[in-house]
């Protein structure tokens, strides 16, 4: 009886195995989703590092020798144009403005004595000509003393910013010494370089005689709150940077910008049948970009792909796809080149739609 009993235990468990080696398990096939290229008309922004001017920026230098008698703005302080700033010991330049006065009025007299007995034939005509000449040297002379008094009174020639100053009251100036300098950001002037090539593209196109609109992102990340406009291009390439540098111009009402300040110029630019996939359809193999085309035998095929342009969430393909191309969406790290799939062709446009497309 035990015999029989390891016999049937013997059987049950060569049963068991045989069975369990049949069964195999189902593996599940996945389903994967595909879309294709959309061609259409869209417009990038591109972004420039930006150099923010004053439409006039200036240094007010002493124009006379002297003690700085008196400093009536402050630093940061919003100017009027012939506003008093800096006043310099007048003294001795009142002193020969009187000097000047009382040699004009002297040859005055010398001129129209001289005059009178010229009229009389008591003296010729070349000693009138010449006490006139002794005159209007003392006329030019009076006009030289003024015009150094008045540079004593240093005015702002135009409305705008004080900067930092250079001097103090009290100082001992040098003639031509810095005082200051003086910014009107009434309107600003923002230069930015572009590249040969994009310099070329925006020169040939059909809207190049329109005025080129572009805005600017501050240094905070925000965007300035007026658009500006591209007014003028320099002359001459830099042949180190092979750039050029363009200069818009920004109204500043509100005094935000200010000279020397940095941001960032986004000049729109549009695409004309652009073809455009979503950059997760891409992957990257040694610095170039590859999508993962379906054929029509829904196998997979690596391809590689030229990106143009980027734009938020999409890549403009100049090279590689066609209309009509099958591109893997998801998955792309479960398939392999060459093995057949199963998958859903999404609409293509509801795909960028999803991607939140900016386009026109």
């Amino acid at each position: 009886m035990n015999k029989n009993a390891i016999f049937i235990g013997l059987m049950a468990a060569l049963c068991t195995i045989g069975c369990n080696s049949h069964k195999e398990e189902k593996k599940e096939e996945r389903t994967f989703e595909a879309t294709q290229p959309v061609v259409m008309d869209t417009t990038i922004v591109k972004e420039y590092v930006c150099q923010i001017h004053s439409i006039r920026h200036i240094e007010l230098r002493a124009m006379e020798k002297g003690y700085l008698k008196t400093i009536s703005i402050d630093e940061g302080q919003n100017v009027r144009k012939g506003q008093s700033m800096f006043a310099i010991m007048p003294n001795i330049y009142q002193a020969e403005l009187q000097r000047a006065n009382a040699e004009g009025n002297a040859a005055e007299i010398e001129y129209k004595n001289t005059k009178l007995l010229s009229d009389g034939k008591v003296v010729s005509a070349n000693e009138l000509a010449l006490s006139k000449a002794k005159f209007d040297k003392a006329k030019a002379e009076i006009n030289l003393a003024a015009t150094h008094l008045g540079f004593t009174n240093i005015k702002a020639p135009f409305n705008g910013v004080i900067d930092h100053f250079h001097v103090r009251e009290g100082s001992m100036l040098e003639e031509g010494e810095l005082l200051t300098t003086l910014s009107d950001n009434s309107k600003m002037w923002v230069y930015f370089n572009v590249p040969e090539a994009e310099y070329l593209n925006f020169i040939m196109s059909a809207d190049k005689d329109k005025k080129q609109k572009v805005n600017l992102l501050m240094a905070n990340n925000q965007q300035f709150n007026l658009p500006g406009i591209v007014e003028t291009i320099e002359g001459e390439f830099n042949n180190e940077t092979g750039n050029i540098a363009f200069r818009a111009a920004f109204d500043n009402p509100k005094g935000i910008l200010r000279h020397g300040e940095t941001g960032t110029i986004l000049m729109p630019i549009p695409l004309t049948n652009a073809m455009l996939i979503p950059q997760k359809t891409t992957f990257e193999v040694l610095n170039k970009k590859y999508v993962f085309v379906i054929d029509k035998n829904s196998k997979i095929e690596q391809r590689e792909v030229v990106v143009g342009q980027a734009l938020e969430n999409l890549f403009v393909i100049t090279k590689g796809l066609k209309v009509g191309d099958k591109i893997l969406l998801d998955g792309l790290r479960l398939v392999k080149v060459n093995e057949k799939i199963k998958y859903n062709l999404n609409d293509s446009k509801k795909v960028l739609t999803s991607l939140d497309v900016y386009a026109e």
